[in-house]
């Protein structure tokens, strides 16, 4: 009997990119596997939102390849296979004038179009992801006179909406208290070990995430790449990283 493997959410391969004459990345090649829980870290200006970009067909690349599904990203359309919650999201302005419930629907978009009528089905799938996010209790008040942690978690229930095998969060802690930061960190790893959602996200929180992610991306215009945080997180690996003398310190709990 032949084993059959299941393709990898993400396949990239000698990936570049230049915009207006400046090379943004050069040489990228990963790969992100089902189920798996990944970080990118790197300096500003380094290229992590732009990979983020190029893997979600925001941007298209100057060469190489990228497939997601085992499918050329050229001829996928099955994106509400993919979450995303873009960089200050949860930045609103207090005068958007939509619901919780009314933001959360829209990721259901994806799978039925903007101009479609909301099945049972979306029904269903929108109450259970509001429900994940401990945002139901808010579902008639005005996004924009949320809290930041609250609307954040309403983001993260919107792209959860479409039940995607991947959830791709770019520097999910912006405008947001510590404690809420740490409450979203958790659930990620609930999302990520219950419902097995593959996690990809940029953060600048090395030290909170370190021993929990499975794979650390370390993206500086190229890329270097971990299968383990604890074989990369050393001083001369940060000090390329980020182009300047870099001092590790543990703290332990």
């Amino acid at each position: 009997m032949s084993l059959k493997f299941a393709p990898s959410l993400f396949e990239v391969r000698d990936l570049n990119f230049t915009r207006g004459g400046n090379e943004i990345l050069k040489s990228v090649n990963l790969s992100i596997l089902e189920g798996e829980y990944c970080a990118i870290i790197g300096p500003n200006g380094g290229g992590k939102t732009t990979l983020i970009r190029l893997l979600m067909g925001l941007e298209k690349p100057t060469s190489g390849s990228i497939k997601l599904f085992g499918t050329e990203q050229n001829k996928f359309r099955a994106w509400n296979r993919i979450g995303y919650v873009p960089q200050r999201s949860a930045l609103v302005d207090a005068t958007f004038p939509a619901t919780v419930r009314e933001v959360v629907a829209m990721g259901r978009y994806a799978g039925r179009g903007i101009l479609g009528f909301e099945t049972s089905e979306d029904a269903e799938a929108i109450e259970e992801s509001m429900e994940q996010m401990g945002v139901s209790d808010l579902r008639d008040r005005l996004i924009g006179h949320l809290s930041g942690g609250q609307r954040q978690r309403v983001m993260i229930a919107r792209a959860l909406a479409s039940h995607p095998q991947v959830l791709i969060v770019d520097e999910p802690n912006t405008g947001v208290d510590v404690e809420s930061q740490h409450r979203f960190y958790e659930l990620l790893r609930l999302l990520n070990k219950t419902k097995r959602i593959a996690i990809l996200f940029i953060t600048h929180d090395v030290g909170v995430i370190a021993e929990d992610i499975s794979k650390l991306f370390f993206v500086n215009q190229t890329l270097l790449l971990s299968q383990t945080p604890q074989q990369m997180l050393r001083c001369d690996q940060m000090s390329r990283l980020y182009g300047t003398p870099a001092h590790l310190v543990s703290h332990n709990h």
